[in-house]
C-alpha cells in the first residue's frame, strides 16, 4: 500500500467545510429528475450580444436568445439536422474550432443515466508525457480518499462534465465557481481546456453538460444502473451555453507547450424558472488568481471523479497534500504537481487551497498525470491569462 502524506487535521477540516452547501439539499421534485432543457429568454439574453469572447450562445429554438440557428447556418449546419444526429459529423472541414465558434444546442434527453455511465475518460490527454527540466523530484503518491456521502452535503460544488468527442462520449470533472458580477447567482463552472476543446487536433467538443454532486449517494456502478434520476443528478443537468479556454490551448493543445494553459470556464444555462446554478446548489468557490509559488501554496486539495483503473468513474475522490513544481517544456510557466493516485476522469477537477484569511478558493485544476500508471497530478497556475478568461465570461453575462 502506498504511503499517505498526512496533513494537519485543522487544514483538512477547513477545506472540507468550505466545500459544503449553504442551502438545503436537492429536492426530489419531477423537475429535479429531468435534464435541464433551457431557461427563459430573459435569463440568457446576453448571448444575443456577443462581445467577441471565446465561446458562443445557444439559440432561440432552445428557448434562449442568441441566434444559434444563424450561427450554425454560417458554417453550413442546419440546427434541426444537428439535433437529429448531425452533431456526430466530426469532419475537420466543418468542426468549429475558433474561439468565437462555440455552439452547444440543448438536445433533450441525450444524457440519460445509461449514457452517462457509458462515457469514458479522455485518456490520451491526462496521461501525456511531461518533461523534467526545471521540475522538482516526483512527489510521493498520496492515496486518493473517497468523499463522504451524500455529496450534496460534503462537496456540492464538485461534479462531472459530460461531452461528446470523435472518440465517443467522454467525462471530466468540474467545480462551480463564483461570478463576481452576479454575487450569489453564479452559473460558472471551472474545468480543464482539454475537457471542452481538442486543441491542435480539432475543435470544440459537443453536448457539454455539467452535473453537480453526480451519484449523490456514492452507489456502485451496478447499483447506479437502477438508481432514480435524482440520485444520479440530484440538482439536474446544466448545459453549457458558452465556453472559454486559453488561446494557447486552442492553437496547440495537446503539446507539452500547452499544458500550463489547460484551463476553461463554462457558463451554464440555469434551470427552468431562471434560478442560478449557485442558488440551486447552495455553494460556489472563489478563484485565486495570485498564482502562488508551489512552495507557498500550502496544503492543496484536489477533487474529482477518477475513471481509469483502478477507479470506476462514479465515486468522488480527493487528495490533500503539498504542491511542487513541474515544467513541461522550455520557456513555459511552471505547473503545480501533487502526489495523488487519481486517474483520468478527474481531469478538470478543482484544486483548492485555504487563503490567509481562512477562505477556501480554487487555485488550479487537474490537467495531466504520468505517462504510465498513476501517482501524481499536475495543474496550471492561474495567473493573468486565466483571470482574463474568467472575466470574459463574467462580463458577457453580467446584467
Amino acid at each position: 500500500m502506498r504511503s499517505v502524506r498526512l496533513i494537519p487535521a485543522a487544514l483538512a477540516a477547513a477545506t472540507a467545510l468550505a466545500l459544503t452547501v449553504t442551502a438545503c439539499g436537492p429536492t426530489e421534485t419531477p423537475a429535479a429528475d429531468k435534464p435541464a432543457g433551457g431557461a427563459s429568454t430573459s435569463a440568457s439574453a446576453p448571448s444575443e450580444n456577443s462581445d467577441g469572447g471565446t465561446g458562443g450562445g445557444t439559440g432561440a429554438a432552445d428557448g434562449l436568445a442568441g441566434g444559434l440557428a444563424d450561427k450554425l447556418k454560417e458554417h453550413g449546419v442546419d440546427l434541426d439536422a444537428w439535433k437529429r444526429g448531425g452533431w456526430k459529423d466530426w469532419d475537420t472541414g466543418t468542426w468549429l474550432r475558433e474561439a468565437e465558434d462555440f455552439v452547444n444546442p440543448v438536445i433533450e434527453g441525450l444524457w440519460d443515466p445509461a449514457r452517462m455511465q457509458s462515457a469514458k475518460s479522455p485518456d490520451p490527454t491526462i496521461t501525456a508525457q511531461a518533461g523534467a527540466s526545471g521540475s522538482d523530484p516526483v512527489p510521493r503518491p498520496v492515496t486518493a480518499q473517497r468523499e463522504k456521502t451524500p455529496y450534496h452535503r460534503n462537496a456540492a460544488p464538485v461534479g462531472k462534465i459530460f461531452f461528446d468527442s470523435p472518440q465517443g462520449s467522454m467525462v471530466c470533472s468540474g467545480t462551480i465557481v463564483k461570478d463576481p458580477r452576479r454575487p450569489g447567482k453564479s452559473n460558472l463552472v471551472w474545468t480543464a481546456g482539454h475537457c471542452v476543446h481538442a486543441g491542435k487536433r480539432g475543435g470544440w467538443y459537443r453536448n457539454i453538460t455539467f452535473v453537480p454532486a453526480f451519484n449523490d449517494l456514492g452507489k456502485s456502478p451496478s447499483a447506479l444502473r437502477n438508481a432514480r434520476p435524482h440520485e444520479v443528478y440530484p440538482y439536474g443537468q446544466y448545459w453549457a451555453d458558452w465556453a472559454v479556454t486559453s488561446g494557447e490551448w486552442i492553437r496547440s493543445g495537446g503539446s507539452n507547450q500547452a499544458w500550463p494553459y489547460d484551463y476553461a470556464v463554462l457558463h451554464v444555462q440555469p434551470q427552468r424558472g431562471g434560478k442560478s446554478l449557485e442558488e440551486t446548489v447552495g455553494a460556489a468557490l472563489p478563484v485565486d488568481f495570485s498564482a502562488p509559488a508551489p512552495a507557498r501554496a500550502g496544503t492543496v486539495g484536489a477533487w474529482g471523479y477518477p475513471q481509469a483503473a483502478p477507479y470506476n468513474g462514479v465515486i468522488m475522490h480527493k487528495c490533500l497534500t503539498g504542491a511542487s513544481r513541474l515544467t513541461t517544456a522550455p520557456a513555459t510557466p511552471v505547473m503545480y504537481r501533487i502526489g495523488c493516485t487519481m486517474t483520468a476522469g478527474s481531469s478538470g477537477g478543482g484544486w483548492f487551497r485555504v487563503l490567509p484569511g481562512g477562505k477556501t478558493a480554487l487555485v488550479s485544476n487537474t490537467s495531466i498525470g504520468p505517462a504510465r500508471g498513476n501517482g501524481w497530478l499536475a495543474g496550471p497556475q492561474l495567473g493573468p491569462g486565466a483571470k482574463a478568461a474568467y472575466d470574459l465570461v463574467s462580463k458577457k453575462f453580467a446584467r
